[in-house]
């Protein structure tokens, strides 16, 4: 509380330029930022705007997995790659399958669960499902604020799927039928990737509904797939295929011909409804015919490039060759601006996928506990934006105390309610000696 109390002097007084004063922002740990998210609301509104993540000094737009390691990759002025410490459990013993970014989360798939990360702030949660395959991370938001989502993940298997609460570890079986209204007749999903996208608390994925591909979402609200809209004619199923989101409200597609190599990216063309796909337009918004431009799929392990559009229009994407090295390609204007191989990711095949660094905690989710005292009144445990404890007293509508735990150090701790009972632990759930009285 001291270092945000001498931060708010310096806002109060100093009268620093607004400009300098980002500055020195960008310069700060992103847990550190966590906190300074409450000093006033133009700071909020200031860390909360992904320009200035996207100026800030240990920014980074991808992330690449080995068996042991975890990197960042900048790639804006200059690549830079850097390793991560991310406590993964079971990172080396489990061999992670698949990583996935989904809005303000990285998703590492493994074989007996999930971590749910937020790399920039060096957190994770770990959930536990031996028999399911993680799929995807969707958010319902309340009133359309983001300050009060719920997060669920969805898992399936040969027999079936089901959605995992974040907030209260429950876990419920949903149907597995496809309703197409937007299509007007029934697809079967079969995934090109089970890799998707989340745009607006949506889940994407691109399925193969012969002859064509086509978008299905996962709707959370309702607990459905659906098939959404059509992707651009002429697809063979040897060419690549990868969607990704663009400029935050629309979704892109990067299409290389296996044959010619010549890379199309569409993106539709206004603002997507997520809840009705039929009348998503496809634009073609860049075309790459490049000389001796390599396959971005090697047929060695079939792992999918991974892109972004940035902000001047390039395209910027991480492949691997046919040795199972990791390159960035940076893409503009019909030719290729720069490629550098990652030498300082040694294991080959890495996973990768793209990611914007989030001040979103993984315990982000947690729910309040509380209880009906015997006056009537109702006692409440949360955590404030910041991951700090407090208990809220109401009564009689109205707040009547409210207290900051100050001695619970670390940020966002678990916590419930529990009423003190004598009944002994039993003996077979002991560790260890009686315990002293």
């Amino acid at each position: 509380m001291d270092s945000i109390k001498n931060l708010k002097e310096i806002a109060a007084y100093e009268n620093l330029p607004w400009e300098l004063t980002e500055e020195i922002l960008s310069r700060v740990s992103p847990k550190s930022l966590v906190r300074f998210r409450v000093v006033c609301k133009r700071w909020k509104a200031t860390l909360d705007d992904k320009t200035f993540i996207y100026k800030h000094k240990e920014t980074f737009r991808f992330i690449l997995t080995t068996k042991s390691k975890i990197y960042s990759v900048s790639v804006d002025p200059k690549i830079v790659v850097r390793k991560l410490t991310l406590d993964i459990p079971g990172l080396e013993s489990q061999n992670p399958k698949k990583v996935v970014n989904y809005d303000e989360f990285l998703i590492c798939s493994m074989n007996k669960g999930a971590a749910v990360c937020n790399p920039w702030l060096k957190q994770s949660t770990w959930i536990s499902e031996p028999s399911f395959t993680f799929y995807g991370i969707g958010r319902l938001d309340s009133n359309g604020g983001s300050e009060e989502s719920v997060y669920k993940t969805i898992w399936g298997s040969n027999t079936g799927w089901k959605i995992h609460d974040l907030a209260s570890g429950t876990w419920k079986d949903v149907e597995s039928t496809t309703s197409d209204t937007n299509q007007g007749e029934n697809h079967p999903k079969v995934l090109h990737s089970p890799n998707g996208v989340l745009l607006n608390g949506t889940l994407f994925w691109i399925i193969f509904a012969d002859p064509l591909y086509i978008l299905c979402t996962f709707q959370f609200s309702s607990e459905e797939f659906y098939g959404y809209c059509k992707l651009p004619s002429g697809i063979h199923p040897s060419d690549v295929l990868v969607i990704n989101v663009c400029k935050g409200d629309r979704l892109s597609v990067l299409k290389q011909c296996h044959i010619t190599k010549k890379i199309e990216i569409w993106v539709t063309k206004n603002k997507v409804n997520v809840e009705n796909g039929k009348d998503v337009v496809w634009m073609n918004f860049m075309t790459f015919s490049i000389p001796n431009f390599p396959g971005l799929v090697q047929t060695s392990y079939w792992q999918k490039p991974s892109y972004f559009i940035d902000s001047n229009e390039r395209v910027v994407v991480c492949s691997c060759d046919e040795t199972g090295k990791a390159w960035i390609y940076v893409m503009g204007r019909n030719k290729l601006i720069s490629k550098v191989q990652l030498d300082s990711v040694v294991d080959p095949w890495p996973l990768h996928c793209t990611y914007f660094p989030s001040l979103v905690p993984t315990s982000y989710w947690q729910k309040p506990s509380y209880f009906i005292d015997s006056n009537e009144r109702v006692v409440v445990c949360s955590c404030d934006e910041t991951g700090k404890a407090w208990i809220y007293v109401m009564g009689r509508n109205k707040l009547i105390s409210k207290a900051q735990l100050d001695s619970v150090v670390d940020p966002w701790p678990l916590h419930c309610t529990y009423f003190p009972s004598l009944v002994p632990v039993p003996r077979g759930q002991r560790d260890g000696a009686e315990s002293e009285v």
